[in-house]
C-alpha cells in the first residue's frame, strides 16, 4: 500500500513553508520548501510565495507515497469556516480565502483530496500533544513566541476552536499595567508587549542598538542589562496570560515553541516566577516547557490536521 502523507502548510508573519508529513509525524526528506511573507508583501507576492511552496511540495511526494490531504496552521485571526485569513503581521491579506486558493493549486495539480484550515496556535498544539511535549496530556495550550504570538487549546482530550477558529489566541489578551506599543490599537494586548519584534523595540527605547531578536539573546548571554530587563519584563507577561488561562481552564501544560522562546531559558523561569506566586493553588500547579518539536513543530501540526483529524470539531 502507498505511504499516506500529509500536505503541511505553515503561514506566518515572515515566512510561509510547506512539507510531507507521514503518519508518525515525521517530515519527509528534502520535502520542505520556504518563501518569504512579512508586513510589505502585496496579495500577488503572497500568493507567489504559498503556490510555490505547496507546488513544490506536491512535487517532491515520492513514487511510493500518496497524498490523503492538507492541512493549513496560519496566523490569525481566521474564520474557520468561510476559510479567510487575516493574520495581523500582514496587513495585505484581510479576509483572504487561503483555504481557497490552496485548495485551487492542489486541484491544478490533478488531486482531489481535502483541505483544512485552522490557526496555527491550533496545529501547533495538536503536534505536541501527538508527538511533543505534552504527549498524554489532556489539558494543554501551546503557545507560538515568534514574530506574533498565537496559542491553541486541548481541554478533555478534544481541540477547541470556537465557532471562528480563533479560541486559544492568547496573543491579543491583557496582562494589565505592562503596556508595549499600539500597533493592533491595543498597547495591553500580548502580543504588542512580547512578541520577539515588540520586545526588541522595547528594548531599543532604553538604548538597546541591535534590531532583531537574535541580537537582543546575545545581548542577554552577554550580560547587557538592557537585554536583561527586556526579557524579564515579556517573561512576566507572558507568564500573566498563562496564570489567566490557566485560571480560565485548568490546564496542565503550556508547551512554547516559536523562534523567539529559544533566546534565552531565563524567558522560561520568569514566566514560572509569576506562577508560582498566584495566588490560586490550581494555577500553580501548571507546567510550563519549552516545545520539544523544534523548527518542525508547525509542519507537524499542520499535517496533524489531517492525521489527527478525529481531535478537531
Amino acid at each position: 500500500m502507498p505511504t499516506p502523507l500529509a500536505l503541511a502548510v505553515d503561514f506566518g508573519g515572515t515566512k510561509v513553508e510547506a512539507a510531507l508529513v507521514d503518519a508518525d509525524g515525521r517530515l519527509v526528506e528534502s520535502t520542505r520548501f520556504r518563501r518569504p511573507t512579512g508586513r510589505t508583501a502585496t496579495v500577488p507576492d503572497l500568493e507567489a510565495s504559498v503556490g510555490g511552496v505547496v507546488r513544490d511540495a506536491i512535487a517532491a511526494v515520492p513514487a511510493d507515497a500518496v497524498l490523503i490531504g492538507a492541512g493549513i496552521g496560519c496566523a490569525g485571526p481566521i474564520d474557520r469556516i468561510k476559510g479567510l485569513v487575516s493574520p495581523l503581521n500582514v496587513p495585505h491579506w484581510r479576509d483572504y480565502p487561503m483555504r481557497d486558493f490552496i485548495a485551487g493549486v492542489v486541484a491544478d495539480a490533478g488531486l482531489d483530496i481535502p483541505v483544512t484550515l485552522e490557526m496555527d496556535g491550533v496545529a501547533i498544539t495538536l503536534a505536541e500533544h501527538w508527538v511533543g511535549a505534552a504527549q498524554g496530556v489532556d489539558n494543554v495550550m501551546g503557545m507560538v513566541v515568534s514574530t506574533g504570538i498565537g496559542g491553541g487549546l486541548i481541554v478533555g482530550g478534544r481541540v477547541i476552536t470556537g465557532p471562528t477558529g480563533n479560541a486559544g489566541h492568547i496573543g491579543h489578551v491583557e496582562v494589565g499595567e505592562i503596556v508595549g506599543e499600539n500597533t493592533f490599537g491595543n498597547p495591553s494586548a500580548l502580543e504588542a508587549i512580547a512578541s520577539g519584534p515588540h520586545t526588541v523595540a522595547w528594548a531599543r527605547q532604553h538604548g538597546f542598538t541591535g534590531t532583531t531578536g537574535e541580537e537582543l539573546a546575545a545581548a542577554y548571554a552577554a550580560g547587557d542589562e538592557v537585554a536583561h530587563q527586556a526579557i524579564a519584563r515579556t517573561g512576566e507577561a507572558v507568564g500573566r496570560a498563562i496564570a489567566s488561562a490557566t485560571a480560565l481552564l485548568d490546564l496542565e501544560l503550556v508547551a512554547i515553541g516559536g523562534g523567539f522562546s529559544h533566546s534565552t531559558p531565563d524567558l522560561f523561569d520568569h514566566m514560572r516566577r509569576v506562577i508560582e506566586n498566584h495566588y490560586f493553588p490550581y494555577v500553580r500547579k501548571v507546567r510550563i516547557i519549552p516545545s520539544a518539536l523544534s523548527s518542525e513543530g508547525p509542519l507537524i501540526g499542520a499535517a496533524a490536521l489531517i492525521h489527527r483529524a478525529h481531535l478537531l470539531p
